[in-house]
């Protein structure tokens, strides 16, 4: 994405199942699961450059002990921090007293993370500050340990004024609004309930408090505690928990709008938000790792045994469809497939584009995350050579001369690097016109490669948010090389209604093609169509969000897909460029072709898989027209 936009955090849980001596006498470490969650976050740092945390439990100690380590970081290399101060007492120890690196009993007792249980976060920031306080995971303390409770989760709820409310009504004093402490105290409420309901069935048995607490750890009903907790919640969301006693769970919205897989076997439980990194710490093929089905829970009890159990009613299957375009890893198979897909279902609009000329055409691509898509429509493209090749030689009969095949078999593709980001490039100079021309420079291009005002330069994006990247710096850079014509490729639909549910696009202003048309309804003397939308969003604004329709829609109908990417083309090109911009944007019906299984597309149809899109994008729009720079959630 040519455009940064920060996107969802990244979750990791780690549970040993058998005992720690095990993994020592296997694989020579009493810090096996240590070991493994921090190779598994390695694996997904592009989920979050914010800040990272971990957590771990510790089973069996005597009463106490400290059995809930917790370490924190919003450094600018949070998982080496974290890492580094969880592996430094051991690294202590090797030199002073070595033998003791093998006393599992002892470690446990005095050295952090030498538990049995972990969560990894890896955050995104979306909203709200990014200290230390804002970090997951976050600890819900209590000195019974059944109560305590310790989340991490990768989500955002559209409906965080309501459920504070609820905490309200349940007789809470909530000390903030914010969905994650929200998400927590609600848990946390329906927690403490379970543990009071199993406590009085005992004690009315004549049961001992401390003999109750043992019960409670052995009965704990996590999945009555997830279904209870979860009512009423409207967003996109995988949690993961920890109880203080070892139970864990990792819970998926009822759309399935956010990802979690995991793998489990006779050594170890796992779940992560992607899953290459669980193939690559773990060495497991792709086969064996299960997708967490949406509204459902993968529940780990403290004895072991573990289950996917129903905690909500599961809803049209919504997944995200920007995680297989650009968010997610393509180290995946299938999302390297899918990307692949995406860049060879492009080609018969740019050939239409280039009016099939491949001679006087460079294919390229821009940022690196789109190599994927262009090695798919560079796939595409020569398979059409060929065609092309087979169809003119049979075209030829008896016709045929040296010359003629020379002139047909010179039919070939022109893919080339045409542009490398300078990483060392840093704009910190804050006078706008400096600052803008370092910008412009962010981006080293190949010279000698485009023939000067006969070349068209085709460049794949895998998606194309704000357009201010490509009119600040990439058709600058691009029109430097003198082509004739910049064709702008983009993998992903038209990006038109914004995000609810953990990815930073929360803005309508923020759309270059939302911003296109609303140009074009000027152009066109249409602003009517403002106002009726405007005055229909302000008609429901006081409605159950459940009662709400996008009214947002009826921006875009007065256009076709080709007439805002004309548009936007016009806005991405500055005065001073000389050659000729044209935009392509890939369509809904290729979109969902290419990535069949994964449906969600509210960024560019605006079919929210929740009523609380609805909502958001409604109150977006008033916030536009009102003139507020404020989220709309």
């Amino acid at each position: 994405m040519s455009d940064q936009v920060k996107h969802e955090c990244g979750i990791v849980l780690v549970r040993l199942l058998k005992p720690l001596e095990y993994y020592l006498a296997k694989y020579g470490s009493t810090i096996y699961g240590l070991q493994k969650l921090h190779l598994m976050m390695q694996k997904q740092h592009n989920r979050g450059q914010d800040g990272a945390g971990i957590a771990g439990i510790k089973f069996d100690l005597k009463p106490g002990s400290k059995y809930i380590d917790l370490n924190r970081s919003n450094s600018s290399t949070p998982i080496k921090d974290i890492f580094s101060k969880a592996y430094e007492p051991f690294h202590e120890l090797k030199e002073k007293n070595p033998s003791r690196l093998n006393d599992v009993n002892w470690l446990k007792e005095n050295l952090e993370f030498t538990g049995e249980l972990f969560i990894g976060h890896l955050r995104y920031g979306t909203f709200g500050k990014n200290d230390i306080s804002s970090l997951h995971p976050f600890v819900r303390a209590n000195n019974w340990m059944t109560r305590n409770l310790v989340l991490a989760g990768n989500f955002n709820m559209t409906n965080v004024d309501e459920l504070f409310n609820k905490l309200v009504e349940l007789g809470q004093y909530p000390v903030e609004t914010s969905d994650t402490i929200t998400v927590l105290e609600k848990i946390g409420h329906f927690l403490d309930e379970e543990n009071e309901r199993i406590y009085q069935r005992f004690r009315s048995r004549g049961m001992s408090k401390r003999e109750i607490s043992l019960q409670i750890a052995r009965e704990m009903d996590v999945q009555r505690i997830l279904q209870e907790s979860s009512q009423n919640w409207d967003g996109g969301y995988v949690i993961t928990g920890m109880l203080g006693h070892g139970d864990a769970f990792v819970l998926r919205d009822p759309s399935g709008i956010r990802p979690a897989y995991y793998y489990a076997d006779e050594e170890v439980v796992v779940a992560t938000s992607e899953r290459p990194p669980i193939q690559t710490a773990l060495g497991v093929d792709v086969s064996a790792i299960k997708e967490i089905k949406p509204g459902y829970a993968l529940i780990i009890k403290k004895d072991g045994s573990w289950k996917e159990m129903k905690c909500s009613i599961p809803m049209e299957r919504k997944s995200c469809s920007f995680e297989r375009i650009y968010f997610s890893r393509g180290t995946d198979s299938e999302i390297y497939h899918e990307r692949k897909s995406l860049g060879r279902l492009l080609v018969p609009q740019i050939l239409d584009e280039i009016d099939h000329n491949l001679r006087d055409t460079v294919f390229s691509y821009i940022p690196n995350t789109a190599s994927v898509a262009f090695r798919g429509l560079v796939q595409e493209l020569n398979r059409y050579c060929l065609q092309v090749k087979k169809e003119r030689i049979l075209a030829l009969g008896s016709d045929i001369t040296e010359e003629k095949l020379n002139e047909i078999f010179d039919i070939r593709l022109r893919a080339e690097d045409i542009a490398v980001k300078d990483m060392k490039l840093r704009t910190f100079i804050t006078q706008d016109s400096q600052r803008d021309d370092l910008v412009a420079h962010i981006y080293d291009v190949t010279y000698g490669v485009i023939r000067k005002g006969i070349d068209t330069l085709v460049v794949v994006d895998d998606s194309i948010v704000r357009g201010t990247t490509l009119r600040n710096s990439i058709i600058r850079i691009l029109d430097r090389l003198s082509p004739k014509h910049i064709v702008i490729a983009s993998s992903a639909p038209q990006i038109r209604y914004p995000d609810c549910y953990g990815i930073d696009m929360a803005k309508l202003s923020d759309f270059v093609a939302f911003r296109a048309t609303m140009e074009l309804l000027k152009e066109t003397h249409q602003e009517h169509v403002i106002n009726e939308v405007y005055n229909k969003c302000k008609a429901q604004e006081n409605l159950p969000k459940e009662m709400m329709v996008n009214h947002v829609k009826e921006i875009y109908k007065p256009f076709t897909a080709k007439q805002i990417s004309e548009r936007i083309a016009r806005m991405v090109t500055s005065p001073e460029i000389r050659a000729k911009v044209s935009v392509v944007y890939q369509s809904i019906e290729n979109l969902h072709q290419a990535i069949p299984h994964h449906t969600g597309d509210w960024y560019f149809t605006g079919n929210y898989p929740t009523p609380g899109g609805n909502k958001v994008v409604n109150r977006s729009f008033i916030n536009f027209i009102e003139g507020r720079d404020e989220r709309a959630y």
